[in-house]
């Protein structure tokens, strides 16, 4: 089993974290009004733009980030923003914010009529740019959407959105680089895997 592969496992969720998931907390979260749970945004994010691997994602996310460090960086060091998980290009999940609590990725957001999205909904942002995703990224994406499914009633197939179909006007993420069809047919493969297997 290959480094990358050895990140894909069962995905388990208690007390609001994924336990697989490599906790690196973000002071960039609150209490939800309602403690509703109803949809899953998913984004993408290259820090600096097109580089993977670093800690900046990281930095970003914690307020750390130093914003004479890159060009780009000057024009966002001072957002306050965080999303619950990450997946690296390598499967690798870092979760910044518990599911049960509010973070700050939608932003400005409107679906199906409601608008403020990070009231009742969980974020989770795919290490990418406009290039192709990454196989393992597709698969950690798949387990641990169906933990969130399992765990989360009011979670569904059907309320799996992107960036881009909130804030059409502001965000283009996770873009078309990707595969929507794909992303789901892994994802009823782990759904119909676990309904065999009695989880």
């Amino acid at each position: 089993m290959g480094i990358a592969s050895a990140w894909v496992v069962m995905a388990i969720i208690e007390q609001h974290r994924l336990q697989q998931a490599r906790q690196c907390d973000s002071p960039n979260q609150n209490e939800r009004p309602e403690r509703e749970i109803s949809v899953l945004v998913l984004h993408s994010i290259s820090l600096p733009p097109g580089r993977f691997g670093g800690d900046e994602i990281e930095r970003l996310f914690t307020n750390r980030l130093d914003a004479l460090a890159h060009p780009y960086f000057t024009t966002i060091a001072h957002l306050r923003v965080s999303a619950h998980l990450l997946i690296r290009r390598n499967g690798e999940c870092v979760q910044f914010v518990p599911f049960d609590r509010r973070a700050w990725h939608a932003g400005r957001s409107l679906w199906q009529g409601r608008c403020e999205l990070n009231d009742f909904s969980i974020g989770i942002e795919l290490e990418g740019d406009h290039r192709p995703f990454r196989e393992v990224q597709y698969r950690q994406l798949a387990h641990v959407t169906a933990a969130l499914l399992h765990d989360y009633p009011k979670l569904s197939t059907e309320r799996i959105v992107s960036h881009e179909h909130i804030a059409p006007l502001r965000k283009h993420d996770p873009g078309p680089s990707f595969d929507w069809q794909y992303f789901r047919q892994r994802l009823n493969s782990v759904l119909a895997e676990e309904s065999v297997a009695g989880h």
